[in-house]
């Protein structure tokens, strides 16, 4: 029997090997980039020269909310390449909120992600999904540089909550069950998130959980580009589903299911199941505990390059995870984990199945579990023409969707 440390024991035995065997082609390469490198650090050190003459390094970089006077700003309490979050008190109701600025109008994906993630926010209406209260409307086209959206200010992500602390069987129950309340909501409107991931389900004090960021979200209804489904994405892969990258004929909601069975993982054990280094290791470190896929699911890979990977590995028996999970007093919870994490997304346990397993079964009440409308056809228009858009198109679009009510 293996448990989870000698998983991860053995996860870096083969990894050692694997760069043993790469050393001698890596040779030259080094070669090449050790060359590289030094241009690069007499770039960098031009660049830093100029810019300690610009800025003293002891001055705190400012960061400027152009936000109403109904809001007092506190303190910055998030903050990314997508943008900006502080804490704040709206002083009319003495409510405190979380403001985030957006500065998307550089990158075109940027705009992209902002213009869906305030569609969908505006769509749904959830007590697991962040919400917006109020959105801060420019004066006019011309001044139209930023953009700030007030949320709820929630204290902390449940990336954190994993590092910090030991996490209860309570706890972890709850935020599953509430993970997949969300989820039962946004697949019945026919969207998925495509990034669930621990710092992308937000918690306060209460335990209350809220899904955010739906930058990379999608319509489930539209598939008519699964090559463009790949092209932006940016998320961590060690949540990412194995047919996302190994191009199956179509992505269905079992890919966010496969997501919530590694945070299902990483909660049990503290720490990621599948912390892969680059595509081909993500993919061994499934096998390596799901197995080598049997011969059904491996004709649903549509393409033959990855085939022809899975064909070149060594074959994998599987791990059950009541072996790897040996420590977990309640073995409820890793039964609910063979069903999450099934290689074949087809035999994947659905959202609603998930929300009645009997590890879920103190929270479970079918009446208090909502649905949401589903989504226009033309909700994502905008993502069929994207590489057809100029910033200035997209701008255009976020203005108007900035304008129009809550």
């Amino acid at each position: 029997m293996m448990n989870i440390d000698q998983h991860h024991q053995l996860q870096q035995q083969h990894q050692q090997q694997m760069l043993q065997q790469q050393a001698q082609a890596q040779a030259q390469a080094q070669a090449q980039a050790q060359q590289q490198q030094q241009q690069q650090q007499q770039a960098a050190a031009a660049a830093a020269a100029a810019n300690a003459a610009a800025t003293t390094s002891s001055s705190p970089r400012q960061v400027s909310f152009n936000v109403s006077d109904h809001y007092q700003i506190l303190e910055i309490v998030g903050e990314g390449a997508y943008g900006i979050v502080c804490s704040a008190i709206h002083k009319p109701s003495q409510q405190k909120v979380a403001i985030k600025k957006i500065e998307p109008f550089e990158r075109s994906m940027l705009c992209l992600r902002t213009l869906r993630e305030l569609k969908l926010l505006k769509h749904f209406n959830h007590e697991n999904i962040i919400s917006i209260l109020a959105i801060q409307r420019p004066i006019n086209y011309e001044s139209f540089n930023e953009i700030y959206l007030i949320q709820e200010l929630m204290e902390t992500d449940l990336h954190r909550v994993i590092r910090t602390q030991n996490l209860s069987d309570d706890h972890i129950q709850y935020f599953i069950y509430q993970t997949l309340r969300a989820l039962k909501a946004m697949h019945s409107a026919n969207v998925l998130h495509r990034d669930l991931k621990p710092s992308n389900l937000l918690l306060n004090s209460n335990c209350d959980l809220k899904i955010c960021d739906f930058g990379l979200a999608r319509s489930i209804a539209s598939q008519e580009d699964n090559y463009g489904f790949m092209t932006e994405y940016v998320a961590t892969r060690w949540y990412r589903a194995p047919e996302i990258m190994l191009t199956f004929q179509e992505y269905t909601t079992a890919i966010d299911v496969w997501s919530v069975g590694c945070i299902l993982a990483e909660m049990l054990s503290g720490r990621p199941l599948f912390p892969g280094r680059d595509y081909h290791n993500q993919l061994w470190l499934i096998m390596e505990v799901l197995g080598t896929p049997n011969m059904e699911d491996y004709y649903n890979i549509k393409s033959k390059r990855a085939r022809e990977y899975i064909r070149s590995l060594p074959f994998c028996k599987k791990i059950p995870f009541s072996e790897l999970f040996a420590n977990t007093n309640n073995n409820t919870s890793t039964n609910l984990l063979e069903k999450l994490l099934i290689f074949n997304p087809a035999k994947r346990i659905t959202v609603e199945d998930a929300l009645k397993h009997p590890y879920l079964q103190l929270y479970h009440d079918p009446n208090d579990e909502p649905i949401s409308d589903k989504i226009p056809e033309d909700f994502f228009d905008f993502d069929k023409m994207k590489d057809q858009l100029t910033i200035e198109d997209l701008k255009k679009l976020l203005y108007e969707e900035i304008m129009k009510p809550l």
